[in-house]
């Protein structure tokens, strides 16, 4: 995500390197390259413009302070700059209403269902309510299914009339079913077309008019470039959404739709997704999405995503195990599961600062763990607690189980080993160590 927008700012910036101090002549030039970039990345003409003549004016008008390098002063610039432009901060969804409504909006292909399903996998796991989900895609065969399958996945009830052709009834119909069950909120899921057409959008409208939603949210393939800006545009001017969910953020998108939308159709992006996993489901932070595009990556996220997975008790039976020497490979195929839940490798990796940019070539698989599981898992249950009884002819046999060699079930012992070692030296090192949790929930 947005790779090459970063490359090519980081260039543009290298054009104030050494210089003393910031003139007309060289902010002309930096700027030049920069709009070219945000162009090339598919960004609005007339918002890189913009843009770029805003960041112009507030450059010539600061004065360099002698421990402030120009070049260093420009990001700052640019950083507080692209944050306002993808607006500024993160910005909640209504959920008042009993039952709340959110309507789904957007065209066939953009991940408008599974974005549905994500939606209320995080709002029961975070903020503990009791959604339904709604399908009211009556056109596309495999759409009522899909959705019952991603209710299943994340546990929550989903209502459907499979004879029933009436979006508008159905959607009525999901919303007294939720207060008669007691569910707090409804997320109906509507129909998209390969392409605008008068008959989807007076459909959707139809459906807003007669179920008056709380929040109606514009979901939209970010790699779609300023296909996407254009089609928020009119989708805005018809329904009047209230948010956009960016989705395939994960994919090879010049990140076009993200810098525009805002500006084009004065509408925050509320949700980005980035994964096909019912938990890659991000809320739009636009000063960590601007630290993500200037390289400097997005620890505070990554944090937030590790204490969702960890839990504070586990931890610190974890810790008083690893004191004791304890650790084993149950406790460490657990810490795997974890790490996994957190979402694409590659993107995690991406989310340290400098990582990213040395990661940018390289292919991080997501299935990278899976031999080690397999390894582990071929283990007995008294081999996973005990791993000092793993003799020869024991490895020769979890060898042949998980399908690998000898020499890796021996590569995966020794690297338990000094893991295990490296674990305990942290964890003793200092006296308050011990009781100091690895990962503290705020």
């Amino acid at each position: 995500m947005f790779e090459n927008l970063t490359d090519r700012l980081e260039r543009s910036f290298k054009l104030l390197k050494g210089e003393g101090k910031i003139t007309e002549l060289n902010v002309a030039e930096t700027l030049k390259d920069v709009r070219r970039a945000l162009l090339d990345a598919d960004v609005n003409y007339r918002v890189a413009k913009q843009f770029t003549d805003t960041i112009r004016e507030k450059a010539l008008g600061q004065q360099v302070l002698t421990s402030v390098k120009p070049g260093q002063l420009m990001i700052k610039i640019v950083h507080d700059e692209l944050a306002a432009l993808m607006g500024g901060s993160a910005e909640d969804v209504n959920l008042k209403g009993s039952p709340a409504i959110i309507l789904m909006s957007g065209l066939q292909g953009s991940g408008k269902t599974t974005f549905a399903g994500k939606l209320a996998g995080m709002f029961k796991a975070k903020k503990g309510k009791r959604p339904l989900l709604a399908a009211c895609d009556v056109y596309r065969p495999a759409a009522i299914e899909q959705l019952r399958v991603l209710g299943e996945q994340i546990g929550v009830p989903v209502y459907s009339e499979e004879e029933n052709k009436n979006p508008v009834e159905i959607a009525q119909h999901a919303i007294a079913e939720a207060r008669k069950n007691g569910c707090d909120l409804v997320i109906v899921d509507t129909a998209g077309r390969l392409a605008i057409d008068e008959q989807m959008m007076q459909e959707i409208a139809s459906i807003k008019q007669a179920i008056r939603p709380h929040e109606i949210l514009f979901v939209v393939d970010a790699m779609t470039g300023q296909d996407a800006v254009n089609t928020a545009k009119e989708f805005n001017d018809r329904l009047d959404f209230d948010g956009v969910v960016l989705t395939k953020l994960d994919g090879d998108t010049r990140g076009g739709a993200a810098l525009s939308i805002r500006s084009v159709v004065n509408k925050p992006i509320k949700f980005i997704g980035t994964g096909e996993k019912m938990e890659a489901l991000d809320v739009f932070h636009p000063e960590r999405m601007a630290d993500r595009i200037l390289g400097m990556g997005d620890v505070v996220s990554l944090v937030e995503r590790a204490q969702e997975q960890f839990d504070e008790e586990a931890t610190r039976q974890l810790q008083k195990k690893i004191a004791k020497n304890q650790f084993d490979f149950n406790d460490f195929v657990s810490q795997i599961q974890q790490i996994k839940k957190m979402g694409n490798l590659k993107d995690l990796a991406s989310m340290i600062p400098g990582v990213g940019k040395m990661l940018k070539n390289m292919d991080i698989d997501d299935n990278a763990f899976k031999g080690i599981e397999s390894i582990i898992h071929s283990m007995t249950p008294t081999e996973r607690a005990n791993p000092a009884i793993l003799n020869g002819s024991r490895r020769q046999r979890i060898a042949a189980g998980s399908g690998t060699t000898v020499q890796d079930v021996n590569r995966l012992i020794k690297q338990f080993d000094e893991t295990r070692k490296m674990m305990k030296m942290i964890t003793t090192a200092k006296p308050g160590a011990r009781n100091m949790p690895m990962m503290r929930r705020r």
